[in-house]
């Protein structure tokens, strides 16, 4: 059961690096030094498609990775 539980684990680390790269980006440029941040009046906006879908996934494998970790733990000490 570790040994699964440990597989597991490493997959969904590979699954979460996977996720977190492909994310959109969210740099601020130098122009919006220069505006004052007027730019992020639009950038509060929800995520839509793609990345709704990518936080969402990501949000998910960090859960699974929280509750295997937890597991192996448990397993490691009984």
């Amino acid at each position: 059961m570790y040994n699964l539980l440990l597989t597991l684990l490493i997959i969904d680390c590979i699954l979460i690096t996977i996720a977190v790269l492909m994310q959109p980006s969210k740099t601020n440029d130098a122009m919006s030094a220069l505006t004052g941040g007027a730019d992020d009046l639009f950038a509060k906006q929800k995520p839509r498609g793609f990345e709704a879908f990518m936080q969402k996934t990501t949000v998910v494998l960090g859960v699974i990775f929280f509750a295997l970790s937890l597991g192996l733990v448990w397993l490691s000490s009984h």
